[in-house]
């Protein structure tokens, strides 16, 4: 492929990663929307969105050649996180050097709320490691530590409506993709105005899986039920998947922080940021539904 095919309209400035993506995809959008110039960075070309006052560039947090020559001149870059790998925070490693051999301005990053080097969530820790490594670039930033998603929450559910998992009677304040795009799309219209700043993006209340089967039920008219497990038992019930050992400790440890409290904590970052309440889970699952 040749730059023509990889690229087309016009303007740097503002980097976007992950515009093929749930979260990359919805900031692109309302960039757009805003008017606001914009380079799209994509590991496939033929598959990113076409919006006006963009350009698009083919590359992966792993190809430093072309991250550089694609981040120079930038002035807002927002960095959603790889996809979950045993490599992840190698490529962080490589996106941020070449963020900063390029010259790049501030880096908005899609971090994890609780992020810390003893957090229960083992993707936690990672991002904490990402996030230090950022801090010690040099280069200006803000993170946004997104809580659990929303959107995702009937994919818990098993085929017998059941949601299992070792969190006990532990709640997470789960939050919409939606939010999460607003609150960013906030930031890098306005980048200098959160320079270091951390916020927690998190939905406007905690919920205990009970409470999440319970609006699941409501909203869709399936009986949905929560199962608690041992951690035994749910490493064993995933064990099947055929999964490697780094991600079945991803998924228990995600049901295991709650069941620590640390996916609990509620903050009014995103009002703060787009000047509008946080969406309750059942406002998403109704427009998931529609």
């Amino acid at each position: 492929m040749s730059d023509s095919e990889g690229r087309r309209g016009a303007g740097p400035g503002t980097v976007v990663t992950g515009a093929t993506g749930r979260l990359g995809g919805r900031v692109a959008a309302r960039l757009a929307a805003a008017g606001l110039p914009q380079t799209l960075l994509v590991r496939d070309p033929s598959r990113a969105p076409d919006h006006s006052g963009a350009q698009v560039v083919r590359a992966g947090y792993g190809d430093r050649r072309e991250l550089v020559g694609a981040l120079r001149g930038a002035t807002r870059v927002l960095m959603v996180s790889a996809s979950e790998s045993e490599d992840r925070l190698d490529q962080h490693r490589s996106f941020v050097d070449a963020a900063v051999e390029a010259g790049a301005g501030h880096l908005v990053y899609t971090s994890f709320l609780g992020a810390a080097p003893d957090a229960t969530f083992t993707l936690a820790r990672d991002h904490w490691v990402t996030e230090r490594y950022i801090r010690d670039s040099g280069l200006a930033y803000t993170f946004l530590r997104d809580g659990l998603y929303a959107d995702f929450m009937p994919g818990l559910v098993g085929e017998d409506g059941v949601i299992r998992g070792p969190a006990g009677e532990g709640a997470a304040s789960v939050v919409a993709q939606d939010d999460i795009a607003d609150a960013a799309t906030a930031v890098l219209l306005d980048a200098p105005a959160h320079n270091g700043a951390v916020y927690d993006l998190t939905g406007p209340r905690a919920l205990t899986l009970a409470e999440v089967a319970a609006e699941l039920s409501e909203v869709t008219g399936r009986r949905v039920t929560y199962r608690p497990e041992t951690v035994a038992e749910a490493y064993r019930s995933r064990e099947s998947s055929g999964a490697p050992r780094w991600q079945l400790d991803a998924w228990v440890s995600t049901y295991t922080a709650m069941a620590a409290g640390e996916l609990a904590a509620v903050s009014d970052a995103i009002p703060r940021l787009t000047g509008r309440p946080a969406t309750p889970l059942a406002e998403v699952l109704r427009r998931t539904a529609a």
